[in-house]
């Protein structure tokens, strides 16, 4: 959005005979500011040209009133297509990072998204697509930043996505591989527990249809509010290197076996550390998850 050119200008005088701090109009207010760094902006564009577009692809997802119901459109790609490409592009091991915006648009249709805030709180991925020609809105947790851990800012960003989608009927599809919450004294300074809590709440008051799909980890609060089970989501579904626990088998074994390994001689303990991670990933298979019903479904 362009702003007046006199208070462009004005700006850094104010700023500097209100508080003593010089300042450049880019530094206090530009786009890379607010994309970037403050959240205040959605999205950043080259030209008038692209603003343009980008506006008139952003309505196309959305009812002329919240009254109405979001515009279906009919679309080339099928509904059934398989995606084999998913096998490649999220690896099995928990540890290993990808980026979460191959797996968005393998499986929207024409492989079109349109992200919100992409480059705030790049832990967490929200945006519009099509699937059935029919828009959602996707929240996905992203492994090649902060390991897809939740934190203040991708709280926020996540909280003000939900509530976009539920005034304006579009149905909300979560792609979840949540190592929880960050820990710290630096987040809970920030007040880490009022974000989540609103982002918790966002989910949880939501009246649109629902979709969660547990890709890897779901791992604590994280699990919760990435619209785990008990947020009553309309589906919900595994994949088969879902992993649904409080925490990860690792963090499990230093916490709950760590006297019992201390008491090992030196050379047993990786062994017996790895044998018990092994135990505990056993315990928190997406096949146990279903047999307790915390899944619909375990999905290729």
């Amino acid at each position: 959005v362009k702003g007046n050119s006199n208070m462009a200008l004005a700006g850094p005088h104010l700023v500097k005979a209100a508080v003593g701090e010089e300042v450049t109009a880019e530094d206090m207010g530009g786009s890379k500011v607010h994309c970037k760094i403050s959240g205040v902006a959605d999205l950043e564009v080259a030209d008038d040209a692209s603003c343009i577009h980008a506006i008139r692809k952003y309505l196309s997802f959305f009812p002329s009133s919240n009254l109405d119901r979001p515009p279906a459109m009919e679309g080339a790609d099928p509904i059934d297509r398989r995606t084999e490409a998913l096998h490649e592009i999220v690896p099995a091991n928990p540890r290993q990072a990808y980026d979460v915006h191959k797996v968005i648009t393998e499986i929207v249709d024409d492989g079109d998204f349109f992200p919100l805030k992409p480059d705030w709180a790049r832990n967490l991925v929200t945006g519009l697509a099509r699937i059935g020609g029919r828009p959602v809105g996707i929240l996905a947790n992203q492994p090649k930043f902060l390991g897809g851990a939740l934190d203040v800012n991708s709280a926020d960003k996540a909280a003000r996505f939900v509530w976009l989608c539920d005034a304006f009927h579009i149905p909300l599809v979560f792609l979840m591989d949540c190592p929880g919450f960050l820990v710290g004294s630096a987040v809970e300074k920030q007040g880490i527990i009022r974000h989540g809590a609103k982002m918790l709440f966002a989910v949880a008051e939501a009246t649109v249809p629902k979709v969660t799909v547990v890709m890897r980890k779901g791992y604590g609060a994280g699990y919760y509010v990435m619209n785990g089970r008990a947020y009553e989501p309309d589906l919900i579904v595994g994949w088969p290197t879902a992993e649904i626990s409080v925490m990860g088998p690792e963090g499990a074994v230093n916490i709950i076996f760590r006297k019992q390994i201390e008491a090992m001689p030196e050379e047993q303990r990786d062994q017996a550390r790895n044998d018990l991670v092994a135990t505990i990933r056993e315990q928190i298979s997406p096949y146990v998850a279903a047999g307790w019903s915390f899944v619909d479904d375990i999905i290729d």
